[in-house]
């Protein structure tokens, strides 16, 4: 084998390996991350775990990348540890699709239509069909599809240059020699495991196996090994995936490793067993693509089938791996999972969960705040706003810098968009929750100096309360659900808390003249309104947001919120006039 042949296999090889991840990336983004949030979804039960599994991995064309979803969900804290075994399962049927694929290899039909089947046929085909798809398709879906298909023919011309690049090592002794070695079941199981933990692709191990059959020297014996020992070397890339994550997500990679690892033990032991005292008459058989792609899946099959009674085992097998610490606490929580970044729509909806998770924090603290005025001072509302005002502070950084690394992937323009809104809204319900802070400073420092309110003023203070937790309730909703119904109430409840501010201020000037309240009052009774008249700016830029999202035919770029605004008080919207005479009634006739 000469130095022209050796670099044709590496570039056969990177060719098949780049194939495989431009195929997976298109297939990804083609789905949209809706399979990813089935894997979450729909895993409560085993059976439906090994079904999704399979089907999510035979489509994304990796068992690793399903693996590593999983180690992702586990440690976000939205799959539990027994959930996840059902579609490691799975995944590990899934991933013979690709080996399924590459085996069409061996059609030998004289049929024209069979023969347009074989890879060396199929991908000059696909590739000038996905690459027209990519050049001259202005559809987002179909350039996907494109990019789908461009993997597929890479993938193939990849396989076609390794095959052709191994051909000459049928003549070489040396060669023959060392696939007989293979036949040692510990040697081959070792092989198969280190080449695919350092290429991380039990599906391009395979391939590169499948590949070298073109050489006639791989039988049964040699194969089998190698294979299985692939099976297990998958494994390294949800091992690596956990290394930062927390126990159950390190538990979760174990459980993918036991199942291979006893697999492969238990099917070696019967099959030697049965060579020794039966003998297996395909035992030197010499195998083809398919032969190799059919083991690959009987292998997974009978595993799956030999530890479905034992799931349960399983987990407590990987509990007793990875044991909890004496004086472990409450585990450390983090929904913005790095490993979800590879699935960008999905990594977006987690982003969106914490920032409606920050919604509702920001929304409890202004509950809070206000009850100590309408309910009465209490100390451990004060702990707990702080508390909370912590959270909101941390999520604000850490939502930040994850969609700011989400913004080096490829997205597309609604990902984009999306992106958008979260990083505005991130600052909305984090000022929401400054506001409420200072809310709270403010009644605790009039506490603190004995000091209390006129009646008129707070009958006043508890109306504009009551109308800017209105407002915050609509804004919550409305951002949560998407309700567009919800938001157009927004912006006339805005103004009309904008008028009570108005109206206030100056009654209030009007009772310092009249000497009905001290200055420090006053100062204090200002300063409620210019924290709650700016709670309620920020609701209204949030009803904003989920106008943006709804409407459809705008165009973000061009989008003025200010203009919106302006057309909406005057009018411009026909429901406009009426919710804002509804508000008006509700809350400026109880200071009129």
């Amino acid at each position: 084998m000469s130095i022209l042949n050796i670099i044709s296999l590496l570039g056969g090889l990177a060719l098949f390996l780049f194939g495989m991840s431009t195929m997976s990336s298109g297939l990804e983004k083609l789905s949209g991350g809706r399979l990813e949030m089935l894997l979450e979804r729909l895993t409560n039960n085993i059976f439906k775990g090994i079904l999704l599994g399979t089907v999510v991995t035979g489509i994304i064309q990796s068992s690793s990348a399903t693996t590593v979803m999983v180690v992702g969900f586990v440690n976000a804290g939205m799959m539990k540890l027994g959930q996840t075994v059902g579609v490691i399962f799975g995944a590990n049927i899934g991933t013979t699709v690709t080996s399924m694929i590459l085996s069409l290899g061996d059609i030998q039909s004289g049929n024209v239509l069979l023969q347009l089947l074989k890879p060396t046929s199929l991908a000059p085909i696909i590739s000038v069909i996905g690459t027209a798809l990519l050049f001259f398709s202005s559809n987002e879906k179909r350039r996907d599809l494109g990019l789908i298909f461009v993997g597929f023919g890479v993938l193939f011309f990849g396989m076609n240059t390794m095959e052709a690049a191994v051909v000459p090592l049928k003549d070489m002794p040396e060669f023959i020699s060392m696939i007989t070695m293979f036949s040692n079941p510990v040697v081959g199981v070792a092989t198969g495991a280190i080449l695919t933990a350092i290429i991380q692709s039990s599906s391009a191990s395979v391939g590169i196996l499948q590949a070298l059959t073109s050489t006639g020297a791989i039988r049964f014996s040699a194969a089998a090994p190698i294979i299985l020992g692939q099976n297990i070397g998958t494994c390294i890339t949800a091992i690596l995936s956990s290394l930062r994550a927390n126990k159950n997500a390190k538990r979760a990679a174990m459980i993918h490793l036991y199942f291979n690892l006893i697999g492969t033990i238990v099917f070696l032991t019967i099959m030697y067993m049965v060579q020794t005292f039966i003998h297996l008459s395909f035992w030197d058989d010499i195998m083809t693509r398919g032969s190799i792609a059919i083991f690959h899946l009987f292998f997974n099959v009978f595993t799956t089938a030999l530890l479905l009674p034992f799931n349960r085992l399983l987990v407590k097998l990987a509990m007793i791996t990875i044991r909890d610490d004496a004086e472990q606490g409450a585990p450390e929580i983090s929904v913005l999972d790095e490993r979800f970044l590879a699935s960008p729509s999905l990594a977006l909806e987690k982003s969106r969960d914490v920032v409606v998770s920050m919604g509702h924090v920001a929304q409890s603290n202004f509950k809070r705040s206000a009850e100590l005025e309408t309910v009465g001072y209490d100390a451990k509302k004060i702990e707990s706003i702080k508390h909370s005002e912590e959270i909101l502070d941390k999520n604000e950084v850490k939502i930040d810098n994850y969609l700011i690394k989400l913004t080096d992937r490829e997205l597309t323009g609604d990902e984009s968009f999306l992106i958008s809104e979260l990083l505005h809204s991130v600052v909305d319900f984090e000022r929401i929750g400054d506001h409420s802070v200072n809310i709270m400073q403010t009644l605790q420092g009039m506490h603190r100096a004995d000091m209390t309110f006129s009646g008129a003023a707070k009958t006043e203070l508890l109306t504009i309360l009551a109308a800017v937790d209105d407002i915050l309730d609509l804004a919550v909703q409305s951002y949560e659900n998407y309700d567009i119904q919800k938001a157009m109430r927004i912006e006339p409840l805005e103004q009309v808390i904008d008028t009570l501010t108005e109206v206030m201020r100056a009654r209030h000037i009007e009772r310092l003249k009249r000497g009905e309240c001290t200055v420090e009052i006053g100062m204090s009774f200002l300063e409620l309104l210019i924290s709650l008249e700016r709670i309620s700016d920020h609701c209204s830029n949030i009803g904003v947001y989920v106008v943006q999202q709804r409407r459809k035919g705008f165009n973000y770029e061009t989008f003025d919120s200010h203009e919106y605004k302006r057309n909406l008080h005057r009018g411009w919207e026909a429901d406009y006039t009426a919710t804002y005479n509804e508000y008006k009634g509700k809350y400026l006739h109880n200071i009129r």
